[in-house]
């Protein structure tokens, strides 16, 4: 046999046990015992520490969000809906990878070495699922975001944590008022409230959940009215339900003056974040959001401005109202003041 020919065949015989070895070197012991898997491969997984610690992990120091996430909508086995904390918020911990094949259980964790992100742009996290498509399951409370509500962030109406709940809903599980009872203690409110006219808004037909949302805010001082607050310091939530029932069960009256032109010149101040809650007819989307058609207007004008200047605080009117100019305020006023509420 030629030379050359046995030189090529030893050569060949080293590569072959080269690369036998190189294979039986780098290849994990347990990597043919089930077929072309690695047989160690579950228990190495499970020694590790999760990415993911669950949303148990969240209570001990976040108990109040995790009341309301576990009895919300985000928490139903019974409607398949189970979002978890980290799935908004990341996870929980972080794994360390020394290389190939070597998990190991270290890694930050939150809450001693790892901070989980709060999430700002809701109205970009929240449509991933509910915006609406076509073939997205019909039981998935889906959006048209363009007309849904204008720029405003989810969070502005919504409880972050309960999304099915207006946020700052304070008679979501509340028992309804008594309207016989409310009718007794109305007496006192007339002088103020008792026509259109009057010094201080029309209560009649007003949303029940506001009013009494409203009552609440001016005890605890979150609307800045002396007359108010010595009025309803001493009322009891019972007492506050009554009254709000009494009002909501009343024909609404009009405080309109007929300015059918100054209503109309000052519709184009109307912007799509206010028809989003309280509609282009003045009439609101949700039971905690009031109803303005045939407020008076100077009511009106003056709630718009102790919302911008802080005499009244409330988040998202705060917000809405920030940039507004006394102008504004009355534009907005005459608009509202003259559509009938019938």
């Amino acid at each position: 046999m030629p030379k050359h020919i046995v030189r090529l065949l030893i050569l060949m015989v080293l590569f072959a046990a080269f690369a036998y070895g190189a294979k039986q070197y780098f290849t994990v012991g347990s990597y043919y015992s089930y077929g072309h898997y690695r047989g160690n491969a579950v228990a190495d997984i499970a020694s590790d520490k999760p990415k993911f610690k669950g949303s148990a992990s969240c209570a001990p120091c976040h108990a109040e969000q995790s009341t309301e996430w576990s009895s919300g909508v985000h928490n139903s086995a019974e409607l398949g809906k189970v979002v978890k904390c980290e799935v908004c918020h990341g996870a929980g911990g972080e794994r360390d990878v020394k290389g190939p094949f070597e998990p190991a259980p270290t890694g930050r964790d939150h809450p001693d070495h790892l901070k989980l992100a709060i999430p700002t742009d809701t109205a970009k996290l929240c449509t991933l699922c509910h915006e609406q498509m076509a073939g997205r399951p019909a039981q998935q409370k889906q959006i048209v975001v363009a007309t849904h509500a204008g720029t405003l962030q989810c969070t502005t109406c919504h409880d972050p944590h309960s999304p099915r709940t207006i946020a700052g809903a304070v008679l979501a599980t509340a028992p309804p008022g008594d309207p016989a009872a409310g009718k007794a203690m109305a007496a006192v409110c007339a002088g103020c409230h008792g026509a259109p006219a009057a010094a201080g808004p029309s209560l009649d037909g007003q949303r029940e959940a506001y009013l009494a949302d409203a009552i609440r805010a001016y005890k605890a001082g979150l609307r800045a009215n002396p007359i108010m607050l010595a009025m309803v310091q001493n009322l009891s939530d019972a007492n506050i339900r009554d009254l709000a029932a009494y009002y909501a069960g009343q024909s609404c009256r009009s405080a309109g003056n007929g300015e059918t032109a100054a209503a109309a010149a000052s519709e184009a101040a109307i912007t799509a974040n206010c028809v989003v809650c309280h509609g282009a007819d003045g009439v609101s989307r949700q039971p905690l959001w009031p109803n303005l058609a045939g407020l008076s207007r100077n009511y009106l004008a003056e709630a718009v401005k102790s919302y911008r200047d802080g005499g009244r605080k409330n988040k998202s009117m705060s917000a809405m109202a920030s940039g507004l100019t006394d102008i504004n305020a009355a534009d907005l006023a005459a608009y509202y003041s003259n559509i009938s509420c019938r």
